[in-house]
């Protein structure tokens, strides 16, 4: 009866501890060092904040994006922008302008409800240029 015991006492032992790190996971969305991106290779786009993404399409621009997206949004919103479920699926935003006002607004505002964070504002953080690189990535993983 002993050796079945132990078995059964570990199982429950990493389970407890497997529940609590992804607790710990649940709790820490929108708890995430903002990472510095280079964009020294991008034009530079001044002070003015922009309505539309001005390096749609731009092959430096999404590869600047991507790498920015990893480092900063990729823990709530997935890699490739798949959602695991803390944040949305962001290649279900829509493309050009439409799609342009809604990221800008939250990305450079954040997210808060009830006093919540859900989503940290990035303005004064990440540079203008970054956000609008993001931006050009995510419209190469959209899906309808």
């Amino acid at each position: 009866m002993a050796t079945t015991q132990k078995p059964r006492l570990a199982l429950r032992r990493a389970i407890a501890i497997a529940a609590v790190g992804i607790a710990g996971n649940a709790f820490a969305h929108g708890d995430v060092t903002p990472q510095a991106v280079d964009v020294t290779s991008l034009k530079p786009l001044g002070d003015e904040w922009l309505e539309s993404n001005p390096y749609r399409g731009d092959q430096e621009a999404i590869r600047v994006g991507t790498s920015a997206f990893n480092q900063n949004c990729a823990r709530c919103h997935g890699i490739g922008a798949v959602s695991g479920g803390i944040a949305p699926d962001l290649r279900y935003l829509p493309v050009e302008d439409e799609g342009d006002e809604i990221f800008i607004m939250r990305i450079r505002n954040g997210a808060t409800r009830n006093g919540r964070v859900y989503m940290p504002p990035f303005e004064g953080i990440l540079q203008q240029e970054a956000m609008w690189a993001i931006r050009a990535y995510l419209e190469t993983v959209h899906v309808e």
